[in-house]
Order: structure tokens, then sequence, then C-alpha cells
């Protein structure tokens, strides 16, 4: 058996791994992220820790003893200041930070040729717009710290006592040359970072280190198991759910959006609107559109409003399409795709007294469509011909929720039954580190089949009308 542990941004999800496929055991525990100002988010790495032992022990029960080899997966962009040992030297900063937006001109300064070579646009909560932060503002952490890590790479750290990261992480750092897939040096040294506390690279299945005493005590684990170098938690999901071809699209849905295609050239954007990572298949690449704000606008609507979820969905799709002229912008921390905007802030736009709950639900819902349209766009014009597209996620799964998402997207969606598919890649790439699998292409076997869910129905001229509308504010918003 081969268990794969996800660190995702507000909890921890573990899975068990049978070596035919089947699940055997699943469980995830939650930890909080901390906003003690605004735009700032943060985590600490003693709750992982904690959440990781819980979710491991009850995912693999009184399996212990079949337990081949670990891998993990984890969210992007985190920055972990470590000592030596991985101490941590203050909470961990999480990709949805935005403190460094003031500090971006470093980066735009940069030498052309330098930029391509990251191979994705400058934002706020990267790795490196992060780092210059620190250097400015906490100058005295960071001429201590002797690791600067992603938060998965932490994790490994504790679990192993061995320092490393691997290309699927490294390239969302703005750190990462994704031409030479190496770091970028050249960059860093521009840009007047530290090279020397950046850990090597090793391929994502790699056996990277084994379980210490210390750490196997505290996943009840055999001590010496195997742990793989493992993934960024989208790469691993694309392998999770066979996501592996060229020309395939998925959309994730959970506290942010992922649309992903695979490439199997690095392919940049000429807009620089979408990402380009690499995979957790050697030689491999995918390009991203990542919305900032979908489960987590979604998830601070329903709580304003009151809502649970079976309330969210009965009452918002009792409106009409358009919500009778109410719009609203999911832009709570910010977004990525495709504005490139850390500063500009979410909004209900044309509230009046015949609005309801209702209505302020069905809005926050055709808002994050909206926004997922955008970014599929954007997708697109980096060259992507899709015909379909893949749902995956936890925030995928209500089919009046499908059916809106189809409607404006316009194009059919199709659902897999993978659950934790970040987990699920994580102990693929185990299972490939030990030898169970050949290569990535050998746990393609293992992959759902992808079923239809939803196809767009006739235009709904209401939708049209404000998706128009949609459309229209953040230009006039953003001046603001």
């Amino acid at each position: 058996m081969l268990l794969g542990i996800d660190l995702g941004t507000g909890s921890a999800k573990v899975l068990l791994l049978g070596t035919d496929g089947t699940t055997i055991g699943e469980a995830s525990s939650s930890y909080c992220v901390h906003a003690p100002y605004p735009g700032w988010a943060e985590s600490a790495p003693s709750d992982w820790w904690l959440a990781v032992g819980k979710a491991v022990r009850k995912a693999v029960g009184n399996h212990t003893a079949q337990v081949q080899a670990i891998g993990l997966s984890g969210q992007m962009h985190g920055v972990v200041l470590g000592s030596e040992s991985g101490q941590p030297l203050r909470p961990a900063i999480l990709w949805a930070d935005t403190r460094s937006s003031t500090i971006l001109s470093a980066y735009h300064d940069l030498d052309a040729t330098i930029l391509k070579r990251l191979g994705n646009p400058i934002t706020a909560g990267m790795a490196g717009s992060t780092l210059l932060w620190l250097r400015e503002h906490e100058p005295t952490v960071y001429t201590e710290a002797r690791w600067v890590l992603q938060p998965k790479d932490w994790l490994r750290l504790r679990l192993t006592g061995e320092v490393a990261t691997e290309p699927c992480d490294a390239s969302g750092t703005l750190l990462y040359d994704v031409v030479s897939d190496n770091w970028a040096k050249d960059a860093i040294r521009a840009l007047n970072l530290r090279c020397d506390w950046l850990p090597k690279i090793i391929p994502s299945s790699a056996i990277a280190g084994h379980l210490t005493a210390i750490a196997s005590e505290h996943l009840a684990l055999k001590v010496g198991l195997p742990v793989i170098a493992g993934a960024a938690d989208t790469a691993a999901a694309a392998l999770g759910n066979g996501l592996l071809q060229p020309g395939l699209v998925q959309l994730t849905i959970g506290t942010g959006a992922q649309i992903i295609t695979p490439r199997s050239q690095p392919i940049m954007d000429p807009h620089g609107r979408t990402h380009l990572y690499r995979s957790a298949v050697p030689n491999g690449w995918y390009t991203l559109a990542a919305m900032q704000n979908a489960g987590l606008a979604l998830e601070w609507v329903r709580g304003i409003l009151g809502l649970s979820w079976q309330q969210v969905y009965s009452k918002a799709f009792s409106v009409p399409p358009g919500c009778e002229g109410l719009t609203f912008l999911p832009y709570l921390t910010g977004e990525r795709t495709p504005h490139l905007d850390p500063n500009i802030r979410g909004a209900w736009v044309g509230l009046g007294l015949h609005h309801t709950q209702a209505h302020l639900m069905r809005a926050a819902l055709e808002g994050v469509a909206f926004a997922l349209r955008q970014g599929f766009e954007a997708l697109e014009a980096t060259g992507v011909k899709a015909t379909q597209l893949r749902l995956a996620g936890g925030g995928t799964v209500e089919m009046l929720w499908q059916q809106l998402l189809t409607d404006v997207l316009k194009i059919p969606l199709y659902t897999t039954t993978v659950a934790a598919a970040s987990a699920r890649g994580a102990a693929l790439l185990a299972g490939i580190g030990v030898g169970v699998y050949i290569d990535a292409n050998d746990t393609s076997k293992l992959a759902a089949t992808p079923t239809l869910a939803a196809t767009p129905q006739p235009v709904d001229q209401l939708l049209e009308e404000a998706w128009v509308r949609y459309q229209s504010l953040y230009p006039r918003l953003a001046k603001m």
C-alpha cells in the first residue's frame, strides 16, 4: 500500500492507496489560516504537523505494516523560513498573501531575457516576491534563516531530516528558470536575494529520505519508510486524475481555482496572464490559469449569509439568472489570472431593495463562474483548443452548480470519481519511486474514466447580460 499526504491551504488530506488503485483509507484534518493584517495569509507549520499526524493515523488504521512508501503534495508558493533542523523562525507565508505587492518593482526591473526564462507573470504571493518583502521588513529573520522551503518540503524535512525540493514546486517560486530547469541564479543575484538557502532539486518521484524514529512515532508508521519527493498540489492532482496528455484540460475548484492543461514543451503565455510550471512527469510542463477566489469567496458569502450548503443551492437557484441586475466580483484577496492585481477587492454591485439573500448567494456563484470563464479564455489564448473540460475538486459536485458552470463556460463538463486527487497523485508518485509502477504513464491505467456531467443549454439572455456587466466592472473598480 502507498500513502499520499496532501498539505493543503486549510487541511491535510491523507489517502492510503492499494497498488491496484483502490482507496483503502482516507482522512483529513484542518488547521487555521491567520490574517493578522489586511492582505496577509499565514499558517503555523506546527499546526500542519499535528494535523498530518492525526490524519495519517486515521487513514492508515490497522494497515501500518502494509505501507510501502510515502508521497507528498502541497500548496504552492508558500515560504517557510527554517533553521538548520527546519525549526520555523516565523509563521509560514502562504500563496494568498498579498503583502509583497508593494515591492514587485524589483522584478519588473530585471532584464527582459531573465524575466522570460522565469516563465510566469510577476505576482504577489510567490516565494520570490515574499522573500523580497522579508528582506526589507524582517531582516533579522531573513539573515538567521538557513533554509527557505515550500510547505510540503518543510513537511518532508520533518519526516526525514533531509532538505530538498522538486521541479513542480521550484517552478512556482519566481526563482526558477523553466528553460534550463534549475534555479535561476542570475535572477536571484540580480534581485540581491540569497542563493545559499535554496534546497537541491531532485525528481518528483525520487526517494528524498526515510522516515525518522521521531516522525514514525508521530505518524504511527514504520521507521525507515521511503519518503518520495512529491509534487505541488496541482501537478499531483493532474497525475491522480490521469491528466497526462497535451490537449486535456481540467478545472479544479477548491479554496482557489485552477484550470490546467499538460504541455510537452515549455510554451509561455505571450500575454503574461497564465502560468507555466513543471509537471510531475519528467520533461513535462503545464499551463495554468489561477484564480485566487473560488471556494474561498463562496465560503465567505455562505458564512456572511448564515446559510448551510444545502440552503446555498436551494436559495440561489430559486432566483432568475442575472440576479435581477446584481453582480458579485469575488476578488476578496486580489486576483491573478487574468488581472494580476493584488489590490482589487470584491463587491456586490447593483443592489436594490428588491434583492434578497437568495440574490446575494446566486450572484456570488455567478461571479465565481464568470471569473473562471475569464481564466479559461486566457488559457485558450495560449493556443489550447479544448472540446471538453474535466472537473475536479470538492467544489464541483453539486449538479445545479455544474450546470451553471457549463452554461457560463460554454463547454461540456466531465467529472471523475477521484477523491483527494492531490493525495492520490502523491501516493502514485510514491509507487513510482519504489518501483511499483514503471513511470507516470504506467499509472494512467488506474485513472477513473470521466463521465459527462453537464452540457451547455441554449443561450440565456439574462445570463449573457450578467456576463457583460461583470466584464465591465473590473476596469472601473480598478481605478478606484
